[in-house]
C-alpha cells in the first residue's frame, strides 16, 4: 500500500515536468517550422516575430541554448535578406548577446561557434576592405572552432564555399576554390543526422543551390 502511495505522489510529482517539456518541444517545433516559411516567402515582419519567440522561451526555460541559437539564426538570416549594410553593427550586437546567453549554458558547440563565424562576417560586409584585418582572421578562426567541435557538421564547409565563392579570384576566391568545400559540405549533408528534432538541420537546399552555380 504504502509502495503504491508512493509511486502515485512520484507520478504527480512528475507530470508538470512532462508537461513542461512537451510545452517547450511544441513551441520549438512550430517555430523552427515557422522559419522556413518565413525565409521562402521573404517574410521579414514574420522572421522577426519569430526570433522574439525564441528569445522568449530561451528567457522562460533558462537551461536551454537551442531557443538563444534559433534567435540569432533568424537575426543573422534576417541581415542577409535584408542586406542593409548600415545596419549590421547593430544587429551583430544583438547576436552577440543571444550566443553569449547559448555559449554559457552549451560550450564548444560546433553550431554556435559557425553562427560566429556568419555574424562576425556581417561585421565585416560593413567594409571589407577596412574591416578585414580586424575580422578576418576571427571569421575563419571560428570557422575552423566549428569544424573541429563537429567534423560531421556540413554548415562550416558550406558558410567556407560561400564565403570563397563570394570572394574575388585575385584574393584566392572564385569557383575554383569554392566547389571544394561546397562538395564536402554536400558529402556531409547526405549523411548528416541532427542530434534531435530541435537540433539544427538546415542548408542542404541552398547549399545545393550554390554548388549549382560553380558546375
Amino acid at each position: 500500500m504504502k509502495k503504491t502511495i508512493l509511486l502515485a505522489l512520484v507520478a504527480l510529482c512528475m507530470q508538470p515536468v512532462f508537461s513542461q517539456s512537451e510545452k517547450f518541444t511544441g513551441a520549438m517545433k512550430k517555430n523552427i517550422a515557422d522559419i522556413d516559411s518565413a525565409v521562402s516567402h521573404n517574410e521579414i515582419a514574420r522572421l522577426t516575430d519569430i526570433a522574439a519567440n525564441f528569445e522568449r522561451i530561451g528567457d522562460a526555460e533558462k537551461t536551454q541554448w537551442l531557443p538563444y541559437y534559433y534567435a540569432a539564426y533568424c537575426q543573422i538570416t534576417l541581415a542577409y535578406i535584408k542586406n542593409v549594410v548600415a545596419d549590421n553593427d547593430m544587429v551583430a550586437d544583438k547576436v552577440d548577446q543571444l550566443l553569449a546567453k547559448a555559449e554559457a549554458i552549451e560550450k564548444n558547440n560546433s553550431e554556435i561557434s559557425l553562427l560566429k563565424a556568419m555574424n562576425t562576417s556581417l561585421r565585416m560586409l560593413v567594409n571589407p576592405m577596412q574591416r578585414w584585418m580586424e575580422f578576418g582572421q576571427k571569421i575563419q578562426q571560428y570557422s575552423q572552432d566549428a569544424m573541429n567541435q563537429d567534423p560531421a557538421n556540413p554548415r562550416p564547409y558550406w558558410f567556407n564555399g560561400v564565403s570563397l565563392k563570394n570572394t574575388p579570384e585575385q584574393f584566392g576566391g572564385g569557383c575554383g576554390t569554392a566547389k571544394p568545400q561546397l562538395d564536402k559540405a554536400l558529402e556531409l549533408f547526405n549523411s548528416f543526422k541532427p542530434v534531435s528534432e530541435l537540433h539544427p538541420n538546415w542548408g542542404k537546399q541552398i547549399c545545393e543551390k550554390e554548388a549549382e552555380g560553380c558546375k
